[in-house]
C-alpha cells in the first residue's frame, strides 16, 4: 500500500485518526478529530486508568490514581496561592515522578507551564524565570541551590533537606510518591480550557544565542498524542497487515529529560493518555539504563540518537529480548543506526524531526520505511504539511531549500519577542532553518541546518552527508563535522570521530576512507580521533561552538 492511500484510509472519516478541518488563528488546517483537545481532556483519559502502575522511580511506584490524586492537588494547591488563568509556573528538576504532577497540575489549574532545563546554571535559570514573569517556581534542591538569589516568585522545593525559609516543601502539602493514592480524590478544577488557550512555554536551546520561549497551545500541546499510534497503524498497512489495538500495557524507560519537548511531549502524554508506564531515571547512564531495560522488561526507549548510541556499545550479554522499539529524535542521527539497531538488540528502529516550535513531531519514520530510508526522517503527520522554499519559490521534490512546516502542533510565536516571532511565523508556517529535500512520495530528509552548512571556495558541504561517510567505517560510532577558517578558500571541513570501545583507526585511514566516498572538497581537512562521546546539548544536538574550540578556532 502506498504512503498516500495509507494516511487516506487512516484518516477517512468514521476510521480511528480521522482528521477533520478547523480554522486555527484564522488559517484554516487539518487536526485530528479524536485527540484529546487540552490537556484537561489527556488528564482525563489518564484518570481513567486507575490502579494500573504509570510512574517507576528507583523504588518507588506511582499508579494512575495516586498520580491523577496528586496532579489534582497540585492544581488546588495553585488556586489556593492565587493563580490566575495564564500565570506562568516554572518547573526545573530532574525526571522525579513529581514532574509530571506539577506539569499537568499546573496546566489543569489554567497555568501556562514552563519546563526549564535542568542541566543549566543559576544565570540561565535566572534569566528564563524572569523572561517568563513566573509567579510560581517548582524546583529540586540541586537546582534550588543554584538560586543564590531566590526569584521574586512563589517557591516550592521537593526532596530538600533543609529549606531556606520562604519555600513550601512539597512534600508538606501533597505528601512523597509512595503515599499520593492516599490523597483526597479531588475535583477537576472550575477552568475553561479552550484548545487555542496558551500552555507551554518551551525554551529552545540557545545554540545560536540567547534561548528563546516558544509558546505553545493546548491544541499543540496534545496533537503528538497521536503521532506514534498513527504510525504504527500506517506501518501495518505498508507491509500488507491489519492494524490491530495493543493488548499489553507499553513500558517505556524515559531516557530523555522531562523538560525537553520529546520526554514531555513526544513520551509522557502519549503514554499518560493510552495508559503505558514510564520507568524514569534520574540521570541516563548506559549501564543503569540496560539494568532496568532487563529488569522492568522494557518494550520502548530512545529519546535522542545518543541514547541508543551508547546502549549498542554496552548490550553484549544483556538480555533485551523485551525491547520491541527505539525511537529517537532531536538531532539527526548516524546513517547507520537503523540496521545497527534492528541487527544488534533485535528491536524496530523509528525517528522523526521536529523542534521545540513544532511541538516536538512533525514527521515519524519507523519499521521498514526507516532500514529502507535511512537518511529520511520520514513523511509529515497526516495533520501536518511540509514544503521546501528558495527564494520565496516553492521547489519541486528532488530539490534542496528550506524546510517549511505546517500544522496545529506549530506553536504561536516566541514569548515576548514580536520581532523573531514575525521572522520565522507566517500564516500558519514556520520556517525552519533546516535544508532539506521532499521526495514524490513525501519523504523528507534533512541535509542540514542553515548555520551548519559549510561552504569551502564557494562550494556547499552538508555536515550531514560527510558525518554519514565517516560513521560507516567499522572503527567509528559517531562523527561530528565543522568548518575552520581558510585564508583563501573560506573554510574548510574538519572532523572529529568518536570510535568504538576496543576499536583503532588513523587520521590518515579516515581522510582515505571519505576521499573513496566523497566529492574532494567535502573531504575533511583534518580528523581527531577520541574515544569519549561527542558534545551534544539536552536535545542530542552537536554543540558545534565547543567542537570549534577543540580545533582551536
Amino acid at each position: 500500500m502506498t504512503l498516500q492511500q495509507a494516511h487516506a484510509r487512516l484518516t477517512a472519516p468514521g476510521a480511528p485518526f480521522e482528521t477533520v478541518p478547523v480554522t486555527v488563528r484564522g488559517v484554516e488546517m487539518e487536526v485530528w478529530k479524536h485527540v484529546p483537545a487540552t490537556a484537561a481532556q489527556a488528564f482525563e483519559r489518564a484518570r481513567g486508568h486507575g490502579a494500573r502502575e504509570f510512574l517507576v522511580y528507583q523504588n518507588e511506584r506511582v499508579s494512575y490514581d495516586g498520580f491523577s490524586r496528586a496532579a489534582l492537588a497540585v492544581a488546588a494547591l495553585l488556586a489556593e496561592r492565587g493563580l490566575k488563568k495564564g500565570d506562568r509556573v516554572v518547573l526545573v528538576m530532574r525526571n522525579l515522578p513529581e514532574w509530571p504532577v506539577i506539569f499537568m497540575g499546573a496546566l489543569l489549574a489554567g497555568a501556562i507551564a514552563v519546563p526549564l532545563n535542568a542541566w543549566w546554571t543559576g544565570t540561565e535559570l535566572a534569566y528564563a524565570i524572569l523572561d517568563s514573569g513566573a509567579r510560581f517556581v517548582f524546583t529540586d534542591a540541586e537546582r534550588l541551590a543554584r538560586l543564590a538569589d531566590l526569584p521574586p516568585a512563589q517557591i516550592f522545593v521537593t526532596r530538600a533537606a533543609n529549606p531556606p525559609p520562604g519555600v513550601t516543601v512539597l512534600e508538606d502539602v501533597i505528601g512523597a510518591p509512595g503515599h499520593w493514592q492516599d490523597l483526597p480524590q479531588g475535583q477537576m478544577p472550575a477552568v475553561a480550557l479552550e484548545p487555542e488557550d496558551d500552555a507551554t512555554i518551551f525554551y529552545t536551546s540557545g545554540t545560536t544565542g540567547a534561548p528563546k520561549g516558544a509558546l505553545g497551545t493546548h491544541r499543540s500541546l496534545t496533537t503528538n498524542i497521536f503521532a506514534a499510534a498513527f504510525s504504527e497503524a500506517r506501518n501495518a498497512l505498508r507491509r500488507g497487515q491489519e492494524p490491530t489495538p495493543a493488548t499489553k500495557q507499553r513500558i517505556t524507560l524515559l531516557a530523555v529529560p522531562f523538560f525537553h519537548v520529546i520526554g514531555s511531549l513526544s513520551v509522557l502524554l502519549p503514554n499518560m493518555a493510552a495508559g503505558g508506564k514510564l520507568v524514569l531515571m534520574r540521570k541516563f547512564e548506559p549501564a543503569e539504563a540496560l539494568d532496568l531495560i532487563e529488569q522492568e522488561r522494557v518494550t520502548v526507549t530512545g529519546g535522542v540518537p545518543a541514547v541508543p548510541l551508547a546502549l549498542l556499545e554496552q548490550a553484549q550479554g544483556r538480555d533485551l529480548s523485551s525491547l520491541e522499539l527505539i525511537t529517537f529524535g532531536g538531532a539527526p542521527p548516524p546513517l547507520s543506526l537503523a540496521e545497527r539497531i534492528r541487527e544488534t538488540l533485535g528491536a524496530m528502529p523509528g525517528q522523526g524531526w521536529g523542534m521545540t516550535e513544532t511541538s516536538a513531531t512533525c514527521t515519524t519514520h519507523s519499521a521498514e520505511d526507516y532500514l529502507n530510508r535511512p537518511g529520511s526522517c520520514g513523511p509529515a503527520l497526516p495533520v501536518s504539511r511540509l514544503k521546501v522554499m528558495k527564494d520565496g519559490v516553492e521547489q519541486p521534490p528532488g530539490m534542496a531549500g528550506e524546510l517549511w512546516a505546517f500544522g496545529p502542533n506549530i506553536v504561536k510565536g516566541y514569548w515576548n519577542r514580536p520581532d523573531a516571532t514575525a521572522a520565522i511565523f507566517h500564516d500558519g508556517w514556520l520556517k525552519t532553518g533546516d535544508l532539506a529535500v521532499l521526495d514524490e512520495e513525501g519523504f523528507c530528509t534533512i541535509l542540514d541546518r542553515g548555520e551548519d552548512m559549510l561552504i569551502r571556495g564557494g562550494e556547499n558541504i552538508y555536515c550531514i552527508e560527510v558525518e554519514n561517510v565517516l560513521v560507516q567505517h567499522p572503527a567509528v560510532a559517531d562523527a561530528a563535522l565543522i568548518g575552520l577558517p581558510h585564508p583563501i578558500l573560506g573554510e574548510v571541513p574538519a572532523a572529529l570521530v568518536q570510535t568504538r570501545p576496543g576499536a583503532a583507526v588513523s587520521e590518515g585511514e579516515l581522510r582515505e576512507f571519505a576521499a573513496a566516498r566523497l566529492a574532494a572538497f567535502k573531504v575533511p581537512a583534518q580528523v581527531r580521533i577520541s574515544g569519549e562521546m561527542l558534545p551534544r546539548n539536552e536535545g542530542g544536538k552537536l554543540l558545534r561552538h565547543v567542537l570549534r574550540r577543540l580545533f582551536g578556532a
